[in-house]
């Protein structure tokens, strides 16, 4: 039987190179999105025209009741989950100065609120079970921290705290939690910056380029298999040497 992972914001950037990994290794994916409905259903669409087994589900993960309703679909769907990718986020590029409280309340809710959310449902049925993985999805800001970036490396560093607390709570279950912090990577996330900073930014990374999506959704995809059963608390960062 096959295992089932949810991935939340799936339908874009890492979310969508986890989604088309999962489903190649033979997966059940549960291709969550909020607003990108669109391109969900293209990558709905690729997986099911390639064989595989999956299914789009609507949510705001910053909404508790979003993911309770998100959980229990993917539980009618495929009977069970074994695997949860935290990966839905948002960044803020902005001054502290200027981050209004609503924006930093905003980013928190999704970015921080979001994985507790949806781990709360994960975790019970993963506890019953004795058997799962939950791979966070934080930044290489997190670990590090950027200018113009305090809250969203505060938040991806939160989820670092939360990672190495929960695996160590539900290793006596069965169950992993591992975190990866990737570096630089080539998605929308990194559209506003112009040809010239791509190029000083990428001149600055020791391996010379950005990193595809794809080489951090194959990392994930190590995470979620039997090879990693005896890897919990663990941030691994892909960034191509820019911290070391």
């Amino acid at each position: 039987m096959k295992n089932t992972v949810i991935i939340t914001g799936a339908s874009r950037g890492i979310g969508k190179a986890c989604s088309l990994e999962f489903a190649n290794a033979g997966y059940n994916v549960i291709i969550n999105f909020n607003k990108s409905q669109a391109e969900a259903e293209k990558i709905f669409e690729k997986i099911r025209d390639s064989g595989g087994s999956a299914e789009i589900i609507k949510a705001d993960v910053a909404s508790f009741e979003g993911c309770r309703n998100l959980f229990k679909r993917s539980i009618e769907i495929f009977g069970k989950v074994e695997v949860l990718v935290n990966n839905a986020g948002t960044p803020l590029r902005k001054l502290f100065q200027d981050v209004t409280e609503s924006e930093w309340k905003d980013l928190f809710n999704l970015n921080v609120g979001g994985v507790f959310n949806l781990s709360k449902f994960a975790v019970e049925h993963m506890v019953k079970n004795k058997k799962g993985k939950i791979i966070n999805i934080s930044s290489v800001w997190g670990l590090t921290g950027a200018s113009l970036e305090v809250h969203y490396s505060a938040s991806k560093a939160a989820l670092i705290g939360f990672t190495k607390a929960l695996a160590k709570e539900l290793a006596p279950s069965g169950i992993q939690v591992n975190c990866v912090a990737p570096g630089v990577i080539n998605t929308e996330m990194i559209a506003d910056l112009t040809p010239n900073e791509i190029s000083v930014l990428s001149s600055e990374i020791p391996l010379g380029r950005l990193g595809t999506p794809r080489e951090i959704a194959r990392m994930v995809l190590f995470l979620a298999g039997p090879e990693s059963d005896y890897i919990t608390g663990q941030v691994i960062s892909p960034n191509g040497g820019i911290v070391v």
